[in-house]
């Protein structure tokens, strides 16, 4: 690990130390401050003078405080005269702001990958991102990493037979593809969405056989939980055994914890991208697992230069 650097924003700090401990270094020194005003200071407390340098930081809430910290560590690392610095944003804000949902609505995804390669980024690695065309947004490399092998060693063992893949959507289709596929071509269905206003959704029916069935439903991040709610019921409805749901990045804002403690899911796996440690203390229908050891594993053959493609889905 000579010349190379881990460091972290405030957003995610376990997450930073948890990588740093599979790799067998330590965190960075960052000095991170706010001024009375709001503003933030960062200074970089060691030399990193001719060294690549990686930023774990999760632009989650309160997103754009996460954001602009991300950047300004960057800019002091260039300014250090670091040789490279990578950006390891493992949930990725604005994320599901990729297109334009009117005439005069913005791109907001494109914004924010085009500010992020301003401030120095040289390259990225970003996990589960929610919609794949957000790659070709950066001018820069980067890796996409997967947690459906750490959802298929997780749900392999605890269900042996009748478990069946879902989708909240017709849009998560091709994301729970791949997951059933991954998991040995198990057999896909869907429930159907629609959503007259944003974070409101109605379920109207399921599309598939779940009769006496495992189900595990399937998406990149669970937000207000009112859509994995519906379509838990509406599984549920038609005769699934059990409802289990994996989402690789817990938002969980508003109701979601008591939403999700009322619904017909029996369990929610997520993943510590976004660090909820606080939040899910009296909750005993989540679970959370980690992707540190999947992010240190790209960052060392990244280091190494050997091939991370078969850490893709």
């Amino acid at each position: 690990m000579n010349n190379i650097k881990i460091f972290s924003g405030t957003s995610n700090i376990p997450l930073a130390e948890a990588i740093c401990k599979k790799l067998r270094t330590k965190l960075g020194g960052l000095d991170i401050k706010r001024f009375s005003d709001g503003e933030i200071f960062v200074e970089v407390n060691e030399s990193v003078r001719g060294s690549d340098c990686f930023v774990v930081q999760s632009t989650s809430s309160p997103v754009n405080e996460n954001l602009l910290e991300l950047f300004v560590i960057v800019d002091a690392l260039k300014r250090a005269a670091a040789k490279k610095v990578y950006a390891v944003i493992p949930y990725f804000g604005y994320s599901r702001q990729d297109r334009k949902v009117s005439d005069r609505s913005p791109i907001t995804a494109k914004l924010i990958c085009d500010l992020l390669v301003k401030s120095g980024i040289e390259e990225v690695i970003l996990m589960d991102i929610h919609s794949g065309q957000i790659q070709g947004f950066f001018d820069v490399p980067v890796d996409h990493l997967y947690a459906a092998p750490i959802a298929r060693q997780y749900f392999t063992k605890k269900y042996k037979k009748d478990l069946i893949i879902a989708s909240p959507d017709a849009g998560g289709m091709e994301r729970a593809r791949r997951f059933a596929k991954k998991f040995g071509d198990l057999d896909l269905v869907v429930t159907d969405k629609r959503r007259p206003k944003p974070n409101v959704s109605e379920i109207t029916n399921v599309i598939g056989n779940v009769k006496n069935k495992h189900v595990l439903l399937i998406d990149d991040m669970i937000d207000t939980g009112g859509t994995a709610a519906k379509s838990a019921a509406a599984l549920v409805k038609s005769g699934a055994k059990s409802v289990s749901m994996f989402c690789s990045h817990g938002v969980l804002s508003g109701a979601a914890l008591e939403i999700i403690n009322k619904s017909h899911i029996d369990e929610l796996v997520i993943t510590d991208t976004i660090n909820n440690q606080s939040k899910l203390k009296k909750v005993k229908k989540i679970r959370v697992l980690s992707v540190s050891n999947l992010i240190a594993k790209a960052i060392k053959r990244i280091i190494d230069k050997k091939s991370i493609s078969d850490l893709f889905l």
